[in-house]
């Protein structure tokens, strides 16, 4: 049996451990920025597609990008209309980005606040984690912690029993957002539309 508390699932995280949580669109599968190549292993997921860094609130997040000034006042102004929600941006990776986030391409780091008061408040705990939907590469994302504990027995699920309140999330991944160096890409259209 893997699922478990609040407490127990925050310890297991910041203790190097793979964890699943809710979000306000798919379950995650998430570890800490070093410890993301255990997402890839558990996923059979392939090097050239890259993880999120997912975080309670912006500022926990901008340490992890660069850019100039002019750049991010045009990211905090997306990040202000569409932040917490399933809007990931993916914007030039800082020295603070392990290169195992993005193996292929470490030059640029995909970064999301979630509209969830239970991925809010596991993040805030942690601080930022590397995220993913949890299922194998290429099926379908996983709705239920259930299902994710069947997947993947060693990964620490929250046990369903902590958020009975919350409404677990849409179902559909977030959409990403690629910053140019001009104007912003759409890499996937997903639940918010830009």
């Amino acid at each position: 049996m893997t699922q478990v508390s609040l407490t127990e699932l925050i310890a297991g995280a910041q203790a190097g451990l793979l964890v699943s949580f809710p979000t306000d669109t798919v379950p995650a599968l998430a570890a800490t920025p070093e410890k993301a190549g255990l997402i890839f292993a558990a996923k059979q997921r392939s090097q050239d597609k890259p993880l999120i860094l997912m975080a309670a609130c912006a500022e926990d997040l901008w340490p992890y990008v660069k850019g100039n000034e002019k750049e991010y006042k045009i990211w905090q102004e997306l990040v202000h209309q569409y932040w917490p929600g399933a809007l990931t941006l993916v914007l030039p990776a800082s020295d603070f980005v392990p290169k195992v986030m993005n193996p292929n391409d470490p030059t640029t780091i995909g970064i999301r606040v979630p509209k969830s008061a239970i991925a809010q408040t596991i993040l805030a705990k942690t601080g930022p984690l590397a995220t993913t939907s949890a299922n194998f590469s290429g099926q379908p994302p996983l709705q239920t912690m259930t299902e994710i504990e069947a997947q993947f027995p060693k990964v620490l699920t929250l046990a369903s029993t902590e958020f009975p309140d919350e409404i677990s999330g849409v179902g559909v991944p977030s959409t990403v957002v690629k910053w140019t160096g001009i104007n912003w890409e759409i890499l996937r259209q997903g639940a918010i539309v830009i």
